[in-house]
């Protein structure tokens, strides 16, 4: 048996899961956790997979390994190769008002969208290289190159120390705000207008199945991806298909080979880790405002499910706008949820229950509209995280998006990617790997809800 490895460096922790290259079925697996925080060393993260790949049982006999990797991070190196400050996240928002003055020095929001096909906003890592240029110079001015979070932990376990050694992946290149996925390539004057002129070295960009290099123990590292790109890979999504994934934010992305060019900013003109595009839209708020909902009714949330259940669609006309932590799509930061239509009739837990989750559910099929705008065709929803757990997100979910929802087994989908690509690095063909999969169809369209949803979305967005 052939195994191969693939890693998900998250936010929260680093998971490995070893694979056998021919079935996709998982041997073994191991996990460590990452510290908190939006700014974090990344020697955390070295330690966090050196501990992770020891509980999962080595891997001195896996013969290939990919990494994927928590998209946006800031990682600056000097000239010998040291961390030169704790890298920043996709969720320090420090650089919110760089991405504002970035717009406008690079000629506006459609500039943007149609030279790289991504409008910045806090998260991007062109953003966060803006904020170091303007508030930490000598940093700036030291930096000899400038990469991802699964470009560096890539560049240690090949044991590297030459910058020039560094590689990184189109879907994870293509959050930077610096690089094209349209394209295929960096955009030099954005990069300039972004670090002031600065031109550290850039990691190569290597394609899906490239390999970046080789351990000293002979396991071949494969290119890596971003992670809604490696969950892409994992779910064995192809063109047509549009992935939403429902967990403590949401996510809807969509494999086409159309890149979008969204000057409105909410639509990114992501790659995904096929050679394809990877249009994506993301929310704040996800399954804890399911969890707030339940916790404010005071029940559990087999119980709450349950009770959205019981209610008619459409909640008798109450409708929850979720924007319980503010929101990014709509780009409204400041926003807090909101109840319309409250009668002495429907005001009951059973319709505050389903407002709540078809208000979740709505914010998701409005991302899927914004998708759509741009010309990208989606035949197929596959719905993932752990909101999609829910018995009353998944049944109810079809009638809104009017369509039927493909609902995987739980599994770690952004390791199982890499882990794919990680076969692919080696044998130079991508496997198939058996994806079981619940079809719901849909019971009844419910288009009306979310008309209303929308309604009582443009009176929120105007006031």
């Amino acid at each position: 048996m052939t195994l191969v490895a693939g890693v998900d460096s998250s936010t929260q922790s680093c998971k490995v899961v070893i694979c056998d290259a021919d079935s996709g079925h998982v041997v073994r697996t191991g996990a460590a956790a990452h510290p908190p925080g939006t700014a974090v060393d990344p020697e955390h993260w070295w330690k966090a997979l050196q501990d992770a790949i020891a509980t999962a049982g080595g891997i001195d006999d896996v013969s290939a390994l990919s990494i994927a990797g928590q998209q946006h991070g800031l990682i600056c190196l000097d000239r010998d190769g040291a961390v030169l400050r704790d890298a920043l996240l996709w969720n320090d928002n420090r650089s919110a008002s760089s991405a504002r003055t970035l717009i406008g020095d690079f000629g506006g929001a459609s500039t943007w969208a149609d030279r790289v096909g991504v409008v910045p906003v806090a998260s991007i890592t062109a953003s966060k290289l803006r904020w170091v240029a303007d508030n930490e110079p000598e940093v700036a001015d030291a930096t000899a190159a400038v990469c991802l979070p699964h470009d560096w932990l890539t560049w240690r376990l090949l044991g590297a120390t030459d910058l020039a050694e560094l590689r990184t992946d189109r879907s994870d290149a293509s959050g930077t705000g610096y690089y094209s996925a349209a394209t295929g390539d960096y955009c030099d004057e954005v990069f300039d207008v972004a670090f002031g002129g600065r031109r550290p070295m850039l990691p190569r960009v290597l394609g899906p199945a490239e390999t970046a290099g080789v351990t000293a123990h002979g396991c071949v590292i494969g290119a890596g991806a971003g992670d809604n790109a490696a969950a892409a890979l994992g779910l064995m999504a192809s063109a047509g298909d549009c992935i939403v994934s429902l967990g403590t934010s949401g996510v809807v992305s969509a494999v086409t080979e159309t890149p979008p060019r969204d000057a409105s900013g909410l639509v990114a003109g992501f790659a995904d880790a096929s050679g394809r595009q990877l249009p994506l839209v993301c929310t704040l708020n996800g399954a804890p405002v399911l969890a707030a909902a339940a916790r404010m009714l005071g029940v559990g949330l087999d119980d709450f499910g349950a009770l959205a259940l019981s209610a008619e669609p459409g909640a008798d006309g109450l409708t929850m706008v979720p924007y319980l932590a503010g929101e990014r799509t709509p780009n409204l930061p400041d926003a807090t949820g909101s109840l319309a239509g409250i009668t002495a009739d429907n005001w009951t837990p059973a319709n505050v229950a389903r407002a709540s989750v078809e208000g979740l559910l709505c914010s998701l099929v409005y991302c899927l509209d914004l998708i759509s705008r741009q010309g990208v065709d989606v035949d197929r929803i596959v719905m993932v995280g752990g909101g999609a757990r829910s018995a009353a997100v998944r049944e109810i979910a079809p009638g809104l998006f009017g369509r039927a929802v493909h609902l995987p087994e739980p599994g770690e989908y952004v390791a199982r990617g890499a882990a794919r690509q990680a076969a692919w690095a080696l044998t130079g063909v991508l496997p198939r790997w058996p994806v079981p999969t619940e079809r719901r169809e849909v019971p009844h369209a419910d288009p009306a809800t979310y008309r209303r949803y929308r309604a009582v979305t443009d009176l929120v967005v105007g006031r």
